[in-house]
């Protein structure tokens, strides 16, 4: 036992004795470490000038300007301008100055008959096609310059021109003005509007809200080709017309009315006319056709009004008669539930020329089905002209009967 202490008193020991070295030459480690510190931070101030001079450093340590007595940042930010020009610019360009703005001046009536000066009763926008012997045109809406009793376009630059109205038509929503073309430079090109494609990018450029928003550029696309809208001409409940139009997406809003529909060539194809505005409907924009609107375009502007064929007679829809008149006062057979009764006809009138009178109803012209007045005027409007001859099958007394009418020229 005592050689086994002696031998752990002995291990005790000699660890002791060895901690108390290692202690010692840790301190001289720590000297000459600190030592080496001190060397090597000496030598790289020494060193790095040169590093500098041989730009060996991964980032830049250029001395800070002064400017004005504050520092500059060695990194300087720098505006860039960036000249963006597309297909859809360039179409704008080409076309934005040829659209104006149109003011709608009417006069305004106060106690014991005094009218006041013209005030503004609306606005729309329109679109200049030709420039000819120091004059200009403008096509717009038929809306947008009625009961006016004077006329004003507004160029881009602000430059207002006095307008005078050359014609108008009610049933294709398209009107015809002339201003002085001395302050005028720009002339709208007119595109092809049957080459259309659904999906077609188009751009749409107005005025809408009037002279805040003047000129104002919305895009979208050709949503659908040869819509039929139904129109109520005289506002009594009944549809009287369907316009066929373009349908499109790109933002269409009062004022745009009678604006440019233009192709990604800057070229238009179609004058804005309406949008449906219901809360249901969003994106909905409607246009004519600028081939269309071409051969109207230019009976208002050489004749003041569009020259259509003309029957001389007063129509109604037999769908709109009362059955009860349809068997009593018609006589028609029972399986006939369409086509256009005659409620008068004009003395020497084409249709009195033709033998029609009163309470016949006609169902077919040129061998197609007539439903109603909405194909009636369609066939007669789209498909005759003046002076041409027209086949008409009706019934009278319950029995089936043909005549033949030459077209006269007027309106019906």
């Amino acid at each position: 036992m005592k050689g086994m202490v002696k031998n752990m008193g002995y291990y005790d020991q000699d660890y002791e004795s060895r901690y108390k070295k290692q202690k010692g030459n840790r301190g001289g480690y720590f000297l000459a470490s600190l030592l080496g510190v001190v060397l090597g931070g000496f030598l790289v101030i020494l060193a790095f000038p040169k590093l500098v001079d041989y730009h060996a450093l991964p980032y830049d340590v250029s001395p800070s300007q002064q400017t004005g007595g504050e520092e500059k940042s060695a990194i300087e930010t720098q505006n860039v301008a960036v000249n963006v020009e597309s297909d859809i610019t360039k179409a704008v360009d080409k076309a934005a100055d040829a659209v104006v703005g149109i003011s709608n001046i009417q006069q305004t009536s106060f106690w014991h008959g005094n009218t006041s000066d013209g005030q503004e009763a609306g606005t729309g926008s329109g679109v200049i096609y030709k420039k000819e012997n120091g004059k200009a045109y403008v096509v717009t809406n038929h809306h947008v310059i009625e009961g006016a009793s004077s006329l004003e376009i507004s160029l881009n630059d602000g430059t207002k021109i006095p307008a005078t109205l050359r014609g108008s038509d009610v049933w294709t929503d398209l009107a015809v003005l002339e201003v002085d073309g001395s302050e005028i430079e720009t002339i709208a090109e007119f595109g092809d509007s049957d080459s259309l494609r659904t999906g077609e990018p188009v751009i749409a450029i107005g005025n809408p809200l009037g002279a805040i928003f003047s000129g104002s550029v919305t895009q979208g696309i050709i949503s659908g080709l040869e819509r039929a809208i139904p129109v109520d001409i005289n506002q009594d409940g009944i549809v009287d017309w369907q316009a066929e139009v373009l349908q499109t997406d790109a933002a269409i809003n009062p004022g745009n009315s009678g604006g440019a529909l233009i192709n990604i060539a800057g070229q238009v194809i179609g004058i804005n006319s309406m949008k449906i505005a219901e809360s249901a409907v969003e994106g909905i924009g409607l246009a004519i056709p600028i081939n269309y609107a071409i051969p109207i375009i230019d009976d208002l502007e050489k004749h003041g009004q569009v020259n259509r064929p003309y029957m001389g007679i007063e129509l109604q829809s037999v769908n709109e008669i009362p059955s009860y008149y349809q068997k009593e006062a018609l006589k028609l057979p029972n399986d006939v539930t369409n086509g256009v009764a005659v409620m008068r006809v004009e003395p020497n009138s084409p249709a009195a020329q033709a033998g029609l009178k009163e309470l016949d109803v006609i169902v077919e012209m040129d061998g197609e089905e007539i439903k109603d007045t909405i194909d009636l005027r369609k066939h007669l409007y789209t498909q005759k002209n003046v002076g041409d001859t027209l086949e008409i099958k009706f019934y009278r007394d319950g029995k089936l009967q043909e005549t033949t009418m030459k077209l006269a020229g007027d309106t019906l």
